[in-house]
């Protein structure tokens, strides 16, 4: 049965050391705790939403999740979906450089319905996040102002 990644927290240890040992981390764009539950069997259990850019290369194997992970999975789905609303975490999905339109297959792959480029361009811009890279939008978390020039 599948399942997901997931690494024993030794004697001693850090959840940071151990997730090291279940993920690749440095190959995540984002990485940050989502829940921590009372397992099946008594023990403590934390989990990790990570996301890997697009234009990232992860190795590893994937697999089907195993029905006892369904429910994390949906908790990190809502998560994702919702910091995508108030956030700047679907930059950590794109390439460094995007279109408008590579940024909304982006965003509608991870809120799982439509999203109009128009829009997710304005919004974006009113935050201050976007800025014109040879003709192209870049995301940067920390712009303090859009430089908007023409191509």
């Amino acid at each position: 049965g599948g399942g997901l990644p997931a690494a024993a927290l030794a004697h001693g240890e850090t959840l940071e050391a151990a997730l090291g040992r279940a993920v690749d981390v440095p190959a995540l764009a984002h990485v940050e705790q989502l829940e921590t539950r009372v397992l099946d069997d008594g023990s403590i259990g934390t989990a990790y939403l990570g996301l890997v850019s697009s234009e990232s290369a992860v190795d590893g194997e994937w697999r089907a999740v195993a029905e006892v992970a369904q429910p994390l999975v949906g908790a990190a789905q809502s998560r994702l979906r919702a910091k995508l609303s108030y956030t700047n975490v679907g930059f950590a999905l794109a390439p460094s450089t995007f279109t408008i339109s590579e940024l909304r297959e982006v965003y509608v792959a991870a809120l799982g319905h439509d999203v109009s480029a128009t829009n997710l361009q304005r919004v974006l811009i009113r935050r201050g996040v976007l800025e014109r890279v040879d003709g192209q939008l870049a995301g940067h978390p920390r712009v303090d102002r859009v430089a908007d020039d023409p191509p």
